[in-house]
This record gives structure tokens, sequence and C-alpha cells, in this order.
């Protein structure tokens, strides 16, 4: 099972379920509240089931928190995820460049920001 973890900043209804209805083959996630509880859906690809987790008000209120789990996903990882979200969405995106185990500081921790200025790796705060 593989799962990708992107950070999405000031996420609208609406908007999670129009960049996924392009690229699962199908969707089941109601997206119309963005700014309460975390709510889960579920989709496909390929005929796998792909699980979808979103979390609102993660790192900071501003940002929301969204996992894709499943055998067989649209992205080779975070970064292609939040690409194509960034590239969708027109919202800032973020992600873990990865190799992160628990454990690990995290002051010197980097996240891929994509957003207008284009890609570069920060810290987060």
């Amino acid at each position: 099972m593989q799962d990708l973890e992107i950070y999405v900043r000031d996420l609208e209804p609406g908007q999670l379920n129009r960049w996924l209805c392009q690229h699962l083959d199908s969707l089941q996630l109601d997206d119309t509240v963005t700014d309460g509880d975390a709510f889960k859906g579920e989709g496909y690809v390929r005929n796998s089931m792909v699980r979808v987790s979103v979390y609102p008000k993660a790192n900071g209120k501003r940002y929301a928190c969204v996992v894709l789990e499943g055998a067989e996903l649209p992205w080779n990882d975070d970064l292609d995820c939040a690409r194509s979200a960034w590239r969708a969405l027109d919202n800032e995106v973020r992600c873990s460049p990865g190799g992160w185990k628990e454990g690990d500081s995290v002051e010197e921790d980097k996240w891929w920001r994509i957003d207008p200025r284009g890609e570069m790796l920060v810290v987060w705060n």
C-alpha cells in the first residue's frame, strides 16, 4: 500500500473534489465544508480502491492535510501529487521531500513549497 500526503493552503469547498475527479476513475467525497472536522472518502484507479482522508486546519489552521492511500495511485510520490494539486487548485501546496522518520529532528525539517514563486525547499515556519 502506498500513501501520499500533501498540505493545501486555504482549501475552498469543492476544490479537492474537482481536482481528484480529474485523476480518479470514480470518487465519493463530500468536501463542501473544509473548515470543520476531518472527513474521508474513497475512489478508484484502475479498479483499485483509493482512500482519501482530509484533515482541515492542519499545521497552523490555514492548511488542509490530504492523504491518499491505495495500491494504485495516480502519482508516484508526494511531490508529483503536490505539483498536480498546485496546477489544478492554484493554492500553495506543501509536501515532505521524503525520508522523515519518527524521532528525526524537526528543526531542520525541510518541505517542498509550490506556489507562484515556483518550487523550493523551505523550513515550514
